[in-house]
C-alpha cells in the first residue's frame, strides 16, 4: 500500500490548528481532534497551493505573538 498522503489523485483537506499550522490531509481519514478544515477537499496541487499562499510564517502562533509582546 502506498503512502495516503503522497497519492497524487487523492482528495484532500488542509487543516489548522490553535497554532496556525497547516497540514495537508487525505479527505477519507478522520479530522484529528484539534485541527480545523480550511480547504477543500480539492487535489493535492490545490491544497498545497492553498498552504504556501496561506501559511508564510512557520512559527507558532503563541511565538508570534509572544515576540509581538517582546516588540511592543
Amino acid at each position: 500500500m502506498s503512502n495516503p498522503f503522497d497519492d497524487p489523485d487523492a482528495m484532500y483537506l488542509v487543516l489548522v490548528n490553535s497554532e496556525n499550522q497547516h497540514s495537508l490531509w487525505p479527505e477519507f481519514v478522520e479530522v484529528p481532534a484539534g485541527w480545523d478544515p480550511v480547504h477543500g477537499p480539492s487535489g493535492r496541487e490545490s491544497c498545497l497551493e492553498y498552504v504556501n499562499a496561506n501559511w508564510v510564517d512557520m512559527r507558532r502562533q503563541s511565538l508570534v505573538k509572544h515576540a509581538a509582546e517582546l516588540a511592543g
